[in-house]
């Protein structure tokens, strides 16, 4: 029996048996033919365009090498990816660095294992590069609209188009190659026409550049793809669509054009699997607990996100609160959640889960990080 992940939707004991380790919770069965399918979509509708991934959203060694395999190259930001990355024989070629915040020793190592690409937006920043990685290219990262993102991201980096020409210049004359323009429109984003002003955004400095005497080459839009959660979101075809019209509007077909999907490769082919180890009735509300909380893999619901829930039991529904098990009254899931009437020892299958879980999660108050099992 080969299951993919859509099998999960209506758990059967049948179908759980025949996953790895499945008996044994909290843990993440990831989908490897989802993730595939994901990355050939964005291969399709991206074409001609470099893809990377960001290894924030879910670093396992496993996701690494098959996406290596299809061809995909990384995004990092630190030395542990780095590591990680050189450890499991990934070419320094298939890495960029676009976090425009970097250590001096991740840049310095970095650039001597032969990677050449890196974001910067500061004057700070080009200094370091210059310093421990003299003649590489680099690109400038614009502050963009995150209209339509459940995370933004728009005020910890980017700089706006002034200055952002300005800092290109200062670049050439410290000795870089001022190579492009990078941007994110923030997580999760459900606007499509939020890359659209990006793009024409980017134009601006691309044309402030070239009036001063500096010709850039590369594009980086970035991530931010939205998945399937609660909420109905644009496909992915439906968001490239609305990019490749804006490219073609405001720059030239030559581009190198740089996609850097995280969540949007992994996230849905991830199903979280967790046990009910308590339930309460307390000041007139119902509470369940489960062995995975918010510090143990399910972070992202304190900004917001909510994840859908399927469990073995009946579909009439009652609203439930729903905590980690740890000693903290901060570890709250959900305060309306929709579940069926749980026992103790009943199984809860949180979907699209792939991204932003075991990647945040710490063993806090002494409880276990969810095992990772592939199907």
């Amino acid at each position: 029996m080969r299951l993919h992940i859509n099998d999960l939707n209506s758990p059967s004991p049948k179908a759980m048996g025949k996953i790895p380790g499945a008996g044994g919770t909290p843990a993440l069965i990831i989908d490897k033919r989802a993730i595939k399918e994901k990355y050939q979509e964005f291969c399709h509708q991206f074409a001609g365009a470099k893809i990377y991934y960001a290894l924030k959203a879910n670093p396992h060694p496993g996701i690494v090498e098959l996406l290596h395999e299809l061809g995909c190259g990384f995004e990092i930001s630190s030395q542990g990816e780095l590591e990680l990355l050189l450890r499991l024989g990934i070419s320094p070629q298939k890495i960029i660095s676009s976090n425009p915040v970097k250590d001096q020793v991740f840049i310095n190592s970095a650039y001597s294992k032969g990677i050449n690409l890196f974001a910067f937006d500061s004057e700070s920043e080009i200094e370091k590069l210059s310093r421990f990685a003299p003649g590489s290219k680099v690109y400038v990262r614009l502050s963009v609209s995150n209209e339509g993102s459940e995370w933004p991201l728009s005020k910890k980096f980017g700089v706006e188009t002034e200055e952002a020409a300005e800092l290109l210049v200062q670049a050439k004359e410290k000795g870089l190659q001022p190579y492009g323009i990078a941007f994110h429109v923030g997580s999760q984003c459900a606007k499509a026409t939020t890359w659209a002003k990006a793009i024409e955004k980017s134009r601006v400095v691309w044309e402030l550049a070239r009036s001063k005497g500096i010709e850039l080459h590369l594009l980086n839009i970035g991530g931010g793809f939205p998945i399937k959660y609660i909420k109905s979101v644009p496909s992915i075809a439906e968001i490239a669509q609305v990019i490749r019209d804006s490219l073609a509007e405001n720059f030239p077909k030559d581009i190198e054009l740089v996609v850097a999907p995280g969540r949007a490769l992994v996230g849905e082919a991830g199903t979280l699997v967790a046990t009910v180890i308590a339930k309460a009735a307390r000041n007139e509300e119902k509470w369940l607990y489960l062995d995975v909380g918010v510090f143990n893999g399910l972070m992202e619901t304190v900004g917001g996100i909510k994840y859908p829930m399927v469990t073995k039991k009946g579909s009439k529904t009652s609203k439930w609160v729903l905590a980690g098990p740890s000693c903290d009254s901060f570890d709250i899931i959900s305060t309306e959640a929709e579940l069926p009437e749980l026992e103790v020892g009943d199984k809860v299958y949180i979907k699209s889960a792939g991204a932003y879980t075991t990647a945040y999660a710490s063993q806090f108050d002494g409880f276990l990080i969810p095992k990772v099992h592939f199907i």
